[in-house]
């Protein structure tokens, strides 16, 4: 087991500490390039200590068929191509396995490298230093890609710096680096993971918003800190039969909408939804926290799972609340929605999604049971759609894996550490509504 000196918090921690052991390289002809989607928050910490730009070199892991983690090999822009000999052989991969995994990456690539560079040009590496970051290395063969393609584009000097790698990291990969270095390089070593205590994935929103700051020195999230509301009050709305009540907030300048459904009747007074409701008015979109059964329904467990009448609610009141004043001129477009769901207001607020397509811009789900909308409603969906869960919460992670494969929109799991099914313990929420205001941000346009 690694010990505690080789153990890091997380991405950002363990950019501190290889910051640290990047101080002589601070100056105007240094620029920091960040393998995605991990090595991002490393590199944003070390660009910022060296007050460089930051850019991102888009490489894909081939993974072995039968055991994707084993990399075989990595490709990179630029046409860049590396394999692992000392893989491929011994795992037997035919030249038409091979083949197939690397066009099914070449596609994942090019989607990645459009969505993270946008209109952005990549950062001109002629003549300057160029530290390649990644959150560790492990066979080294997306490193030695990256390092391929920087010095191809005209890098001075390359140097490769990690967090964590095996002792022999040098000996594979001195050959693309003019200078590497390492933080921890520990014995035995298995896997990056192991010496990191929250390693969760990195999601896209969370690369764009590390891009984003680096480039236009944005504050976290998406813009200014929204001032006092425009608009804060209780609102009732007819929906399917009957009226329900929830708590409408709007910031001044609001730029989306996101309503919030939970089926157990707590919604509107939930301090999780509220916690992360709050996080979301600061980055300046409204929020409409509601219960989808009245106080009467509530004990019905029957109700509570009758994804039909809930998803009906919640799609009558999406309807109806962008003609409130709050939310802006009537003879204006609409307020981009995003819809936020837990428990079965998760599988509610897909059915609403599939329902209003294109209507809908973002869907959150948070500890929810999306599984419970069905496979036919989850294939309907097109809104973008985040599933978090708590890493603790073993069966809802499952059925939210297993919901997952139905979905064909734009999905990601993201699994919070230490997290059980309510995010109770400390740090957990705060996590939830961060990675929330990410992705409305980003799928909503709302945006700086």
């Amino acid at each position: 087991m690694p010990t505690t000196r080789t153990r890091f918090t997380d991405r950002t921690d363990a950019g501190h500490r290889l910051a640290a052991r990047l101080a002589h390289l601070h100056g105007p002809g240094t620029v920091v390039v960040a393998l995605p989607r991990g090595g991002v928050p490393v590199a944003a910490e070390v660009a910022a200590a060296l007050a460089a730009p930051l850019d991102i070199c888009v490489i894909r892991k081939l993974g072995v068929p039968y055991q994707p983690e084993l990399g075989m090999g990595a490709i990179g822009e630029d046409g860049v191509r590396v394999l692992n000999e000392q893989v491929l052989r011994p795992a037997r991969v035919t030249p038409g396995q091979l083949a197939a995994v690397e066009a099914r990456e070449r596609a994942e690539l090019e989607r990645r490298a459009r969505r993270y560079r946008g209109d952005r040009p990549p950062v001109d590496l002629r003549g300057r230093t160029v530290v390649v970051v990644d959150d560790g290395v492990a066979t080294g063969s997306t490193a030695r890609a990256a390092c391929l393609i920087v010095r191809a584009r005209g890098a001075r000097r390359v140097v490769l710096a990690v967090p964590v790698a095996p002792e022999d990291w040098t000996e594979r990969l001195g050959d693309v680096a003019d200078e590497l270095v390492c933080v921890a390089t520990p014995s035995p070593f298995f896997a990056i993971g192991e010496f990191y205590a929250d390693f969760a994935q990195t999601g896209d929103a969370e690369v764009l918003r590390h891009l984003g700051e680096a480039a236009g020195r944005s504050a976290p999230g998406a813009g200014p800190a929204a001032g006092p509301p425009a608009a804060d009050r209780e609102l009732t709305l007819p929906a399917a039969g009957v009226r329900l009540t929830g708590r409408l907030t709007v910031p001044d300048g609001a730029r989306g909408l996101v309503v919030f459904a939970h089926g157990s009747g707590s919604g509107r007074r939930s301090p999780r939804n509220r916690r992360v409701a709050e996080e979301l008015n600061r980055a300046g979109l409204a929020t409409f926290l509601f219960d989808l059964l009245t106080e009467d329904e509530e004990p019905d467990r029957r109700k509570v799972f009758d994804v039909a009448l809930l998803g009906a609610r919640l799609t009558d009141v999406a309807r109806a609340l962008p003609s409130d004043p709050a939310l802006g001129p009537s003879a204006g477009p609409p307020l981009p929605l995003g819809l936020f769901g837990a428990s079965t207001g998760a599988a509610a607020a897909l059915w609403t999604a599939a329902r209003l397509g294109d209507g809908v811009a973002a869907v959150v789900s948070r500890g929810g049971r999306p599984d419970l909308a069905g496979a036919p409603v989850l294939a309907a969906v097109t809104a973008p759609t985040l599933l978090i869960v708590g890493g603790r919460d073993h069966e809802v992670i499952e059925l939210n894996r297993r919901a997952r494969e139905h979905l064909r929109c734009e999905s990601e799991i993201a699994v919070v550490p230490h997290a059980g099914h309510l995010f109770e313990e400390p740090g957990t929420l705060d996590r939830v509504a961060e990675l929330a205001r990410d992705w409305f941000v980003e799928y909503s346009g709302a945006g700086p």
